[in-house]
């Protein structure tokens, strides 16, 4: 029998393990007052990994994680998948009902838990029989029926695990921060989780010498923005603990930070940080902003005053995306980009048909970074499908956008924000810029509410700023806008509901007026 070479794949476990190799005392982790070398950090996810193994898990098993920022819950997530398993990241933003639904949708055999989050699941312990014998583990406390996760890794090897992967296992489960109903969970193989790596590592210019600093939660798809193409170079990942504006902007200048991402709500608080102005962000090469859509205002704001560096990625868990460059900006101001790195768009019609450029349709999109499938729902993954002439499926969004004459996106809504107001469509991002022009809204989210002659009409929620007055905001927004545009009225908020990347819930602002509530 004649040997033949195998087929070469490197796998990002792979990959840590390299750094980890040649760059052993090179810090890896930073959160907390706590730092993993490359070598640490590696061994980490290598005990985590043996100890599943030593247990019986592996390959087709599910392992749910619901942990807060700290350099064990990387080590965590990735250790299990080192193990060859599927790791499900889980939200500390739910109800422990929420969560224990969530446990049970994606038939998890093991739960590791953080004591901040115990409470939640401890009166919910009886429903998850999914979970094996012993697959309670406690990350960080020790209590009747949980198995302390500490004892099951001190007997664990440091080597690397024997396993073996394949493009297309399953990495993890997220399930998604959308902003209606209970989530699905989203099936990302190894193919998607390198491919988010190294497309956004080439795209917003991620080397070994990069510190890309994280103000999300760890679990959040959007944090991994951050996560995954830092580790995937071998550079370095400070991860906040919790996000404050004036320690976000001190650890930039401490630690000379290259890159961060935030949220349009935590780049507004930065704004309105008095420490902004005399902070050295000069290290700060790459600054994203994903999640929602940054406001025009907003935008011109960050240029100004914290630099040059802009990403505004716009894309959906289910694993699509563009990007709008620094460069662009001059040109393209409102626009959200092109596709990343190896994506495709198109823009669909009413009747499923690719729609001209300049036509407003719904994003669908197409790549390697492209999720499997929503677990365990068959109907709800076909409903994404759209098959162009090559039989490719892309996946619909449900956000309505357009492309200008050079390709570039611009967002106009999700289909189920828009309004519709005496026949007109209404997109509540279009107003959203108007009224967040007024010199005292911090921030404004725009819903559409019953109205007795137009069937319904937009209504401004703003978190003002000392001074405002909502119907002298009302009425200057209603100068600016169009007939069918105009505002009924505007009223004031200390904050708005959010999903775990600062995505506003409109449907938890519509739902008192569509039930008749104040």
């Amino acid at each position: 029998m004649t040997d033949t070479l195998d087929d070469p794949q490197v796998y990002l476990p792979d990959l840590w393990a390299t750094h980890a190799e040649f760059h052993p005392d090179k810090p890896a982790l930073v959160c907390a007052g706590k730092t993993r070398r490359w070598a640490d950090f590696d061994a980490g996810m290598n005990r985590v990994a043996n100890a599943l193994l030593a247990e019986g898990s592996g390959k087709g098993d599910r392992v749910a994680v619901l942990m807060g920022n700290g350099v064990e819950i990387v080590e965590v997530i990735f250790g299990v998948v080192k193990a060859g398993a599927c790791v499900v990241p889980l939200s500390g933003l739910l109800t422990g009902d929420q969560l224990a639904a969530l446990i049970d949708d994606c038939d998890a055999r093991w739960l590791i838990v953080s004591e901040v989050f115990r409470d939640r699941i401890e009166p919910h312990r009886a429903s998850l029989g999914k979970i094996g014998d012993g697959g309670f583990l406690a990350a960080d406390f020790e209590a009747p029926g949980w198995r302390p996760l500490s004892a099951l890794l001190a007997d664990a090897a440091p080597d690397r695990p024997n396993v073996r992967y394949d493009m297309t296992d399953p990495f993890n489960i997220i399930y998604s921060s959308g902003t209606t109903g209970l989530p699905k969970g989203i099936v990302q193989t190894h193919r998607a989780r390198q491919h988010w790596a190294f497309s956004n590592a080439v795209e917003m210019g991620f080397s070994s010498d990069s510190r890309a600093l994280t103000t999300t939660a760890l679990y959040s798809n959007g944090t991994w923005l951050m996560m995954l193409p830092v580790l995937f170079a071998g550079g370095t990942l400070y991860a906040m603990d919790a996000f404050d504006a004036g320690a976000f902007l001190q650890m930039v200048e401490r630690e000379a930070i290259t890159h961060t991402f935030m949220v349009p709500a935590q780049y507004l608080m930065v704004l309105d940080h008095p420490d902004l102005d005399r902070t050295d962000l000069s290290s700060l090469k790459t600054m994203l902003s994903a999640g929602s859509p940054l406001r025009r205002d907003t935008k011109a704001e960050i240029i100004a005053r914290m630099g040059p560096g802009l990403y505004e990625l716009y894309g959906f868990s289910e694993g699509f995306a563009t990007i709008l460059k620094p460069h662009q900006h001059a040109e393209k101001f409102a626009s959200v980009g092109t596709p990343v790195l190896g994506f495709e768009l198109k823009i669909l019609d009413a009747d499923g048909n690719e729609a001209p450029r300049g036509e407003a349709g719904e994003i669908a999109g197409y790549g390697a970074g492209l999720m499997r499938e929503y677990y365990r729902r068959p109907e709800a993954t076909a409903e994404l499908i759209w098959r162009d002439e090559r039989g490719r499926t892309f996946v619909r969004s449900g956000d309505i956008g357009r492309l200008d004459e050079d390709g570039f996106l611009y967002i106009l809504d999700r289909k189920k924000d828009m309004i519709i107001s005496g026949g007109f469509n209404v997109f509540p991002t279009d107003v959203e810029a108007i009224v967040g022009g007024h010199r005292h809204v911090q921030d404004v989210t725009v819903i559409g509410v019953p109205h007795d002659k137009w069937g319904e009409a937009a209504l401004a929620l703003v978190i003002a700023r000392d001074g405002a007055d909502a119907d002298q905001i009302r009425d200057w927004a209603n100068d600016r806008l169009a007939k069918h545009q105009r505002l009924v009225g505007v009223e004031f908020r200390e904050d708005f509901p959010r999903n775990a990347l600062g995505k506003v819930l409109k449907r938890i602002l519509r739902e008192p007026y569509w039930e008749g509530g104040g």
